[in-house]
């Protein structure tokens, strides 16, 4: 009963939370009470052509006059890029966190530290970089880590989805890592 009761209680909670969401969700726009889910659909409609109004015809704009506002302020214009950047490489079109390594970081200890290639090229450095690559190590708990310069010969592919790797690093090692198999 107990193993039944931890099984299904989180179920049933989300469930009972995902309706109540619903209801409150279609009361917004109060239409017809014999049609459950219609006054959701027109506040979905309605989210949906304020979002692309406001996409299209206010935010050029402000991106705009964000970017001249920037232009004045280099420091600034330096770390809302960076910061823009690293979001971007995490959720957006850039993902640049697609392949996870293991790289040695000790002389025989077997110390290892999980990371994803950023860049094996190194152009942007303008140096001698033939056998380096650059990797990227998330810290626990936190969306900040550190850049390296890696030699090839210390990096491990990890085969594995970068995404279950990355939840398992910000867990601090707790999450569970999928194969790619599964």
């Amino acid at each position: 009963m107990l193993n039944g009761l931890i099984i299904s209680l989180p179920l049933v909670v989300l469930v009972y939370i995902f309706w109540q969401l619903f209801i409150f969700l279609d009361q917004i726009i109060p239409i017809d009470d014999k049609k459950p889910g219609l006054g959701l659909l027109v506040l979905l409609l309605v989210l949906i052509a304020i979002g692309f109004l406001g996409n299209t015809l206010i935010a050029a704009p402000i991106k705009t006059s964000f970017a001249r506002f920037l232009k004045r302020f280099p420091l600034l214009k330096t770390i809302y890029s960076a910061i823009s950047d690293l979001m971007s490489a995490f959720v957006g079109k850039k993902k640049s966190f697609k392949k996870a390594v293991l790289v040695d970081f000790s002389q025989g200890e077997g110390m290892q530290k999980i990371g994803f290639i950023t860049d094996e090229e190194l152009e942007v450095l303008n140096g001698d970089f033939e056998n380096k690559v650059a990797v990227y190590f998330p810290h626990a708990y936190s969306y900040t880590g550190d850049l390296f310069l890696v030699d090839k010969s210390k990096i491990h592919p990890i085969d594995s989805p970068p995404s279950d790797v990355m939840k398992y690093i910000i867990s601090g090692g707790v999450s569970e890592i999928k194969k790619d198999d599964e």
